[in-house]
């Protein structure tokens, strides 16, 4: 995984594993590396592994059983709830780059109309 630098690395992480649980390739309920496993994986130091897990469990993703490991949680509306929040940071990032550029509410409203009925020729 690259990195950016502006970004503080366990949030990069955290972003990387929420992204495998909306595309299914960590499911709900299942157990999550070790720390340690996590470090090696993404190439960071333990404690930025241990502070990913314990963010983690703050936003409501994970919890810790004691001995046996970390575990995403299996709320069924965990998905639905990061899918959500995941999209309202995309349109965030895309309008205010548009707002950046000049384009008003309406003409980005008509891009993005134009640009997904291309897409869906």
């Amino acid at each position: 995984m690259e990195y950016k630098s502006n970004i503080p690395i366990y949030l990069q992480v955290i972003d990387d594993i929420i992204q495998k649980l909306l595309s299914g390739s960590i499911c709900l309920g299942s157990k999550l590396p070790s720390t340690r496993e996590l470090a090696v994986t993404y190439k960071i130091n333990p404690n930025t592994a241990a502070r990913v897990y314990a963010e983690m469990e703050r936003m409501g993703i994970c919890h810790t059983r004691r001995g046996l490991g970390t575990f995403v949680n299996e709320d069924g509306r965990l998905i639905d709830d990061l899918r959500h929040a995941s999209s309202q940071k995309l349109l965030s990032e895309f309008t205010d780059g548009m707002t950046r550029i000049g384009y008003t509410n309406e003409t980005i409203l008509t891009q993005l109309t134009e640009f997904l009925n291309k897409k869906a020729e």
